[in-house]
């Protein structure tokens, strides 16, 4: 589980495919691999990964062909930057919101709308995610936890402050560029309950 805070913007290394469609993908994150071991989880561009190995501040992951494919992970190149987070420890504060790592689809920045102090970010989504998506609700963005401002039929908005333009990818991210969405999980949990709740059929027990 994790927060959607970044604790630091990192670097792919190398990205090296393996047997089937899966790869395996080298990161640099001083901070992050300052205390890893093999089996920690790592959050890469908000998609949990598992630990391989970890030395001179490098780490190594193994990733799925199936994550490759629901994500924005299979577009990323050596030199490409990274928003890395470690796996929240309990007890520890929750400044964004529960964040399980797993993207639930691929989303595009489609338009920026610069401010005095902020930063207004639009981005399309998947028609499957838009009934998760609701303002004021929280979206995790490439890892990042975000308010959203704003929602339409098929896209929404979010304002970025200048600490998140500066410390995360999302303040380098062009029009057309895509990123990892993570819809509220609360949203998907209340869905499943409320779809399978027992019809009401008006007789007294």
């Amino acid at each position: 589980m994790f927060t959607g805070i970044v604790e630091e913007l990192g670097e792919i290394v190398r990205v090296t495919a393996t047997a089937g469609d899966s790869a395996l993908i080298a990161v640099r994150g001083p901070l992050v691999t300052s205390d890893a071991r093999h089996g920690d989880s790592i959050a890469v561009n908000g998609v949990c990964l598992t630990v391989v190995d970890a030395a001179d501040g490098v780490f190594t992951a193994d990733v799925m062909g199936e994550t490759l494919r629901r994500s924005a992970l299979g577009a990323l190149r050596p030199g490409d930057p990274v928003n890395l987070e470690r796996a929240a420890a309990l007890g520890s504060r929750l400044g964004g919101h529960l964040v399980q790592g797993h993207v639930d689809g691929v989303g595009e920045l489609i338009s920026r709308e610069p401010a005095e102090q902020w930063e207004t970010v639009r981005f399309r989504l998947p028609a499957e995610l838009s009934r998760y998506v609701v303002e004021k609700g929280s979206i995790t963005i490439d890892g990042v936890s975000l308010t959203v401002a704003a929602v339409g039929v098929d896209e929404f908005a979010v304002g970025l402050i200048p600490t998140t333009l500066k410390l995360t990818t999302l303040g380098a991210k062009g029009v057309g560029d895509p990123v990892n969405l993570e819809v509220d999980v609360v949203a998907k949990y209340v869905e499943r309950l409320l779809g399978s709740r027992p019809a009401e059929t008006g007789e007294v027990a």
